[in-house]
């Protein structure tokens, strides 16, 4: 993650890195302002918006945004305002992801989903 952090943090939130977005969170107990390079998995639904979580739902970024209700995006060269998350199991998520992707997510241990606002 050290090596490739650098190059995901340059890339995400571009207009032409659909893949790659930059999520914005506070810190659950200090505050802290933080933003975390993450991959979006494409979805049949578009009214929703899913991001694996390869290292389990423990992830601090993931944690924050469950605690507060939601978060926001920058993916595409634009902000997307999200909502209502709810942390899914690798079956699930499966489920909801378009194509062969399903086939990667479900062996996550687990998968963050929300709606836009």
């Amino acid at each position: 993650m050290k090596l490739t952090e650098p190059v995901a943090r340059a890339l995400a939130g571009r207009r032409l890195m659909p893949l790659w977005a930059v999520v914005r969170h506070r810190g659950r107990k200090s505050g802290t302002a933080y933003e975390t390079p993450i991959a979006v998995v494409p979805t049949t639904d578009a009214s929703i918006v899913m991001i694996g979580l390869p290292w389990g739902p423990n992830t601090n970024w993931a944690r924050n945004v469950v605690a507060a209700g939601g978060t926001s995006l920058r993916w595409k060269g634009g902000d997307v305002v999200l909502v209502r998350p709810r942390i899914v199991d690798g079956a699930e998520a499966q489920r909801l992801a378009k194509g062969a992707v399903g086939a990667v997510v479900k062996r996550f241990p687990a998968a963050i989903v929300f709606a836009r606002a």
